[in-house]
């Protein structure tokens, strides 16, 4: 069974702020979950708010518990702000419906896991996970 493995997840985040430095964007943190929504690792730049690792991580879990990147989840929101409420109710008030989350797929389609990016604007934040994602051969799904 394919698998996100920690190396990858480390390369994953390392890419990641290394595309957020390029880019010019504020100081990002990001969470990558596996499969089931567990965390495999998380980085937070050393001038980013404390409180980033709940976005990072809500953004990831959130793709995970939900099949669908940070992108859709934000345009189901708008059209149906009830059922993402009650998502997240039913999620522990863990999702975080925005881009930045990025679902994490092999070259078969299957779900590996998710990253969370947060720290610039949600585009930005997407763009710089998804090249992250990109590093290690794997979809990017946002």
């Amino acid at each position: 069974m394919p698998t996100l493995t920690l190396k990858k997840a480390r390369t994953i985040i390392r890419k990641t702020m290394e595309k957020g430095a390029e880019m010019g964007l504020k100081p990002l943190s990001v969470a990558v979950v596996d499969a089931g929504g567990h965390l495999l690792a998380f980085e937070r730049d050393d001038t980013a708010p404390p409180g980033r690792f709940e976005i990072a991580r809500g953004k990831a879990y959130g793709c995970v518990m939900m099949g669908i990147g940070g992108t859709a989840q934000r345009d189901r929101a708008e059209a149906q702000a009830y059922f993402i409420a009650a998502a997240g109710a039913a999620y522990g008030g863990q999702l975080v419906p925005v881009p930045g989350g990025i679902l994490v797929r092999d070259a078969k389609g299957t779900v590996l896991g998710a990253v969370g990016v947060t720290g610039d604007t949600s585009e930005n934040d997407l763009e710089a996970g998804t090249v992250g994602i990109e590093a290690v051969k794997l979809i990017a799904e946002g």
